[in-house]
């Protein structure tokens, strides 16, 4: 079984940057999840369910959603089994709690990692 640990989150002011990490650890019978399965970045919103707004797909192809395209940067590290999530010019509507998963979410949910832009 596959555990997730998202981390990186905090409080940052309007325009700032994160980058928060998605570490898997265990592995599957069919191989590393990263090469295996599409994986995303998830966020939560109070009182929303989770919803992916940034992927990336085995062969590396990225899609974002509207909200964030431009702002955010998915990236990968195969070899250290662990995803990464660039996010620049934050804005307050980017407050909500951050997971990591496959997509669609066939793992285990992580604990998330808070982020928040306030001033």
């Amino acid at each position: 079984q596959v555990r997730l640990v998202e981390s990186g989150g905090g409080l940052v002011q309007p325009g700032g940057s994160l980058k928060l990490s998605c570490a898997a650890s265990g592995s599957l019978a069919s191989g590393n999840i990263f090469s295996t399965f599409t994986m995303g970045w998830y966020r939560q919103f109070p009182g929303e369910a989770r919803a992916w707004f940034a992927k990336m797909n085995p062969m590396e192809v990225t899609d974002y959603s509207s909200s964030v395209k431009g702002r955010f940067i998915i990236s990968r590290n195969v070899t250290e089994n662990t995803m990464y999530l660039q996010m620049n010019n934050l804005q307050p509507a980017d407050t909500a709690v951050y997971f990591c998963n496959t997509i669609p979410d066939y793992l285990d949910w992580g604990q998330g990692t808070q982020v928040t832009v306030s001033s």
